[in-house]
């Protein structure tokens, strides 16, 4: 069964699974040897080890979190193989140590299709900051 239509539906699943804080469904998203660099440059290898990280913040500061994401820019490689470029906005929530609050980041996605199924093969998450001060900002 596919995961997907194309390449770009795999941002409304990727949005889905956290605002629905399912970490099942997350995994789901990405290739089993898949990478992922996360904002704070956390860098995990392999599915499991990006479940395991998500599941420990969806469990405690980011439990009722929800994510809004745009639509992403795609840049085909192949007709395998893809680019997406997305923007996200994480809005945290009580259960963040800083309280309510929200986050921009831009999202690098390289997703493959393998055995029909487009998925995620690698992940770069950066948060969007002044770069004279590293103050975290929010885009327009």
């Amino acid at each position: 069964m596919n995961q997907s239509t194309g390449p770009a539906e795999i941002t409304t699943r990727f949005e889905e699974a956290w605002n629905t804080h399912d970490m099942e469904a997350f995994g789901r998203l990405f290739h089993s040897d898949a990478t992922f660099v996360n904002r704070f440059a956390t860098y995990w290898r392999g599915v499991d080890q990006i479940v395991a990280g998500h599941a420990g913040i969806h469990a405690s500061i980011y439990r009722d979190s929800t994510l809004a994401i745009d639509p992403p820019d795609v840049d085909p490689i192949s007709d395998d193989a893809a680019i997406l470029h997305f923007w996200s906005r994480l809005s945290a929530g009580a259960a963040h140590p800083a309280g309510p609050h929200q986050v921009d980041t831009l999202i690098l996605a390289v997703v493959t299709r393998r055995d029909g199924e487009w998925r995620i093969q690698a992940v770069e998450n950066v948060t969007l900051a002044n770069p004279m001060t590293g103050a975290t900002t929010l885009r327009p």
